[in-house]
């Protein structure tokens, strides 16, 4: 029997796990890998990676230290958990079962993607998803953002306040009537392309251009140095369904101490109901979790 199990191996899901060894509980981290999104990062052709600050580097520290205590993590999905008395069973897409008094999910969420020609042979060459992270390396640069909700008028008003030029593609109406997208039109070096797709991705070794297509269904070329997908983010909580309370787009709902509706299931990072998806606030989430399952686990410690 386990102290706790952390599901999700990615910046919330590390950090998690390294306070829960250093409080000496017995933990087990299960992910399909380590690093989860930060595997991926954007690649440019005018940056080296000494002129980023990334919280990559922090991630890369604790997935090291994990990857050299075995024990502590295994490799593999999760495909289903169930609460049995006071404890949880954990089962993984391979068939094992473990168990664990306390559950910490922090699984993330996936990018829905434009399912467009060229956009995988691109992701992280030019082409990525998250302009809130990758805005400062865009000075002066002329960029694209495809999106049709808040997310994509969040990540076009970041690279609104250095870029030369920022192309939005593709925003609902109703989400254009709001303050942000107030903002944006009257914005001058934003232009917005209501009623329009993005059809392909082109490049040279890096994505430089996008196809999009007009309501008119005539097609038009951009040329970009940079283009963020930003449409909506799925949290992966299938397998929790039914156990904690989720809000309207499915993200596990938490209080100040990543407390879930459900005594003994604590959740952290991008999965949860938290202002922003960003790395150093998962890291941050991540240990407030790991701290907070330690004292509803220390009666039985």
């Amino acid at each position: 029997m386990l102290d706790l199990i952390i599901i999700g191996g990615g910046p919330a899901g590390l950090t998690a796990a390294i306070y829960a060894i250093r409080k000496r509980l017995k933990v087990m981290l299960v992910s399909k890998d380590l690093g989860g999104k930060t595997n991926f990062r954007l690649e440019l052709p005018w940056v080296e990676d000494y002129q980023v600050i990334r919280g990559l580097e922090v991630v890369t520290k604790f997935r090291n230290e994990l990857e050299y205590l075995e024990f502590a993590h295994h490799l593999d999905g999760v495909e289903s958990v169930e609460k049995r008395e006071d404890n949880f069973v954990v089962r993984t897409r391979a068939g094992e079962q473990l168990k664990a008094r306390a559950l910490l999910v922090a699984s993330g969420t996936r990018q829905l993607w434009l399912d467009v020609p060229g956009e995988r042979e691109y992701v992280s060459r030019g082409l990525c998803y998250s302009a809130l992270s990758y805005a400062p390396l865009f000075i002066d640069k002329t960029t694209v953002v495809i999106g049709e909700g808040e997310l994509a008028l969040r990540s076009a008003a970041e690279l609104a306040t250095v870029a030369q030029r920022v192309h939005l593609v593709g925003p609902d109406k109703a989400v254009l009537d709001s303050d942000l997208g107030r903002k944006l039109r009257r914005t001058k070096n934003v232009s917005i392309l209501e009623n329009h797709r993005v059809t392909e991705v082109l490049g040279n070794g890096y994505a430089d251009r996008v196809i999009v297509k007009g309501p008119d269904g005539k097609l038009k070329e951009i040329k970009a140095d940079g283009t963020f997908v930003e449409r909506r983010l799925l949290p992966n909580t299938e397998f929790v369904k039914g156990l904690v309370d989720l809000d309207a787009n499915g993200h596990i709902m938490i209080d100040s101490l990543n407390r879930t509706s459900a005594p003994g299931i604590f959740a952290a990072g991008d999965v949860t109901n938290i202002f922003a998806e960003q790395v150093l606030v998962a890291i941050g989430e991540g240990a407030k979790a790991a701290l907070s399952a330690y004292d509803y686990l220390l009666p039985n410690l």
